[in-house]
């Protein structure tokens, strides 16, 4: 096998959710990051594909999701991203407690690896929380009641649910290039060398097998340097013993995709080319960007799409 390679963190996680202006109210409204994209799922051009980040959507920042409005409820379990983690600068819990009670988000604080977690849930389920972290560098994207100082970074990390922990851990390390760091009751963890997205969490106990739908987290990506790196990654992954796909490119960056020896659907994804491909830095996320072999259905597809827009929500106005 050719020398070990190694991740710097993660890319983007991806979800389902409900009602895309749900969404969009959520994520910009009161948790005040960027939508930095509005486009649709190439595989099912029906579907918005929404992505949220710091003021560049920069790799590591990137949430991005797909509204399935009326669809079934999923179940987190095993062979998921259990819990999506953000980062936040050191004392600005105090604001996001305050500013969840005031959107009527219940929260509450746990401890993990001695470090205290705000968790809560967004409109559709989906398990969130938020850590004070040193690293990473502060946002410069204010929107809403959310000034920069107290802006989230990006992501702090993630929760595994596997159905076999001890193979996933196993691919975060010998794949990955992860560096396990320590164990904490039910959690084993995990640091990728990068400074955001960087913290990864394994259940050691197994869950039941999670069906996937709104609420749950899709697939969990990870990051490749350029395009000439993702190649080494794809054989890398290859002769590691997974079945890999072709790279794929999905506009903003390409990808390859493989399910891991615990059930969680892995992407590994190239930092370019970034959100600016198709419109400027200043317009990004304000209308719909279709990729060029969809765009003479542009009519068809914005039909069956309900509308979606970033606005400020009227508690932060009064």
């Amino acid at each position: 096998m050719i020398l070990q390679m190694r991740t710097e963190g993660i890319h983007h996680i991806t979800a389902i959710v409900g009602n895309p202006q749900e969404n969009v109210d959520f994520y910009a409204g009161i948790l005040g990051l960027r939508m930095v994209k509005k486009t649709v799922n190439f595989d099912d051009p029906g579907t918005y594909h929404l992505y949220f980040g710091n003021e560049e959507g920069s790799p590591g920042t990137i949430m991005t999701f797909f509204p399935w409005p009326n669809a079934y409820k999923g179940q987190a379990g095993s062979g998921q991203v259990g819990i999506t983690s953000f980062s936040v600068p050191v004392g600005s819990m105090p604001f996001w407690e305050d500013r969840l009670e005031k959107f009527h988000v219940n929260s509450e604080h746990i401890t993990r690896f001695g470090e205290d977690y705000l968790v809560f849930e967004d409109p559709h389920g989906l398990q969130l929380e938020l850590v004070e972290r040193e690293d990473g560098q502060t946002s410069r994207w204010s929107y809403g009641g959310v000034p920069a100082e107290f802006a989230i970074k990006g992501f702090g990390g993630a929760v595994l649910l596997s159905g076999n922990p001890k193979a996933t851990e196993d691919v975060l390390s010998q794949v990955l290039g992860l560096t396990k760091i320590g164990e904490d009751g039910e959690f084993a963890r995990f640091k990728a060398r990068g400074n955001l997205g960087n913290i990864i969490d394994v259940k050691l106990t197994s869950l039941s097998p999670g069906s996937i739908g709104v609420g749950t987290v899709h697939h969990i990506a990870w990051r490749a340097e350029d395009f000439e790196d993702h190649e080494k990654w794809r054989e890398y992954v290859q002769q590691a013993g997974y079945g890999v796909t072709p790279i794929r490119d999905r506009q903003y960056f390409n990808a390859i995709y493989f399910r891991e020896r615990g059930g969680i659907l892995f992407e590994i994804a190239t930092d370019p080319p970034g959100f600016t491909r198709d419109e400027t830095a200043d317009k990004m996320g304000s209308s719909l960007l279709l990729p060029p072999w969809l765009e003479p259905r542009r009519q068809e597809i914005q039909s069956r799409l309900l509308p979606a827009e970033a606005r400020v929500l009227k508690e932060d106005t009064l």
